[in-house]
């Protein structure tokens, strides 16, 4: 098998595999590396917690998101969900749960999404990076499933953390 990168961009790599089968067939597949990345659930209290209004340059829409982001290098888990909590939130979290992990589109992409729940939450003052466009909005729990089963939330990290929190809380 051979492998080549054909894109290094500031977050992602792109790489093209080839591979020649017993039988001599050539596959070729694109791959995406992404260096995995943190979702937080923000819990204000026991019926209300933190979305985003997301403005996503890819697709031209703004989503309604829980506030996730990209790993540092090195940077541990739970770090990396405090850090994009407060940068995206405000909030810092006194007490975290991790939900585990799961892939976005394992067919092409290896992003691991590493997902928490943020309770005991103290406010303060977000600082989104200049190139996000967030909207912080509190939102009553029965409402978000109501979003999350309706097709009004259609991040796919969003509707699998709040699912699996309500069949846990």
């Amino acid at each position: 098998m051979a492998r080549e990168i054909v894109h290094q961009g500031r977050k992602i790599r792109v790489a093209l595999d080839t591979e020649i089968t017993a039988d001599g067939q050539i596959i070729k597949r694109d791959m995406i590396f992404h260096p995995g990345a943190v979702v937080i659930l923000p819990i204000l209290d026991r019926d209300h917690i933190c979305l985003l209004r997301n403005y996503r340059f890819v697709i031209g829409e703004t989503l309604w998101e829980l506030p996730a982001g990209t790993l540092e290098p090195g940077e541990p888990l739970q770090q990396a969900a405090e850090r994009e909590l407060q940068e995206e939130t405000g909030y810092r979290g006194g007490r975290w749960r991790s939900l585990g992990y799961l892939y976005a589109s394992p067919g092409v992409l290896d992003e691991k999404l590493h997902l928490f729940v943020a309770e005991e939450l103290t406010a303060g003052t977000a600082q989104p990076e200049i190139c996000e466009k967030l909207e912080p909005v509190t939102v009553p729990w029965s409402e978000a499933m109501r979003m999350a089963l309706n097709g009004e939330i259609r991040d796919a990290k969003t509707i699998t953390a709040l699912l699996l929190w309500d069949r846990l809380r």
